[in-house]
């Protein structure tokens, strides 16, 4: 089965960092240079959370805070769930869908190593369809695709 390390390979380093102290709207604006929903918060090169575009609209607009005086550390995301690298592909799909999100963290014995989005994870299961499932649920899947057939 492909898994969190299978997604890390193909994925650059991670780039899109910020100091928690940043504006809010220095944030954003690296936000869209980099072309990417979140960035990484990091202090001395420790990481401290993930600032995202539902971070800026929950946790800024919505309280009524300026971008140009609101610091990232006051609006970014400090709880993820966390993923190691032997995580499965399959696993992560769950776990982004039971609790609604769109990242996951990744850690190797407490070390970032990077994050996981939604669409990292659909890229590999499209990709890798039949080394992301078991081989049962492939198999259950070409069972209903032939029977499929055969009613058609």
């Amino acid at each position: 089965m492909r898994t969190v390390s299978d997604i890390l390979k193909n994925k650059p380093s991670v780039f899109n960092i910020i100091d928690p102290d940043a504006k809010i709207i220095d944030a954003l604006h690296m936000m869209n240079s980099v072309n990417l929903s979140y960035l990484v918060v990091k202090k001395n090169d420790v990481f401290q959370g993930v600032f995202s575009e539902r971070d800026y609209s929950r946790n800024v607009i919505l309280r009524g805070l300026h971008s140009d005086s609101s610091l990232v550390k006051d609006a970014m995301s400090v709880s993820f769930p966390s993923v190691g690298m032997d995580e499965t592909v399959e696993s992560c799909m769950k776990l982004l869908n039971s609790h609604k999100l769109r990242y996951l963290l990744v850690f190797d014995n407490k070390h970032f190593k990077g994050v996981i989005t939604i669409n990292d994870v659909l890229r590999e299961v499209i990709a890798n369809k039949e080394l992301v499932f078991d081989d049962n649920l492939v198999l259950a899947f070409k069972e209903s695709a032939d029977l499929k057939d055969k009613i058609f």
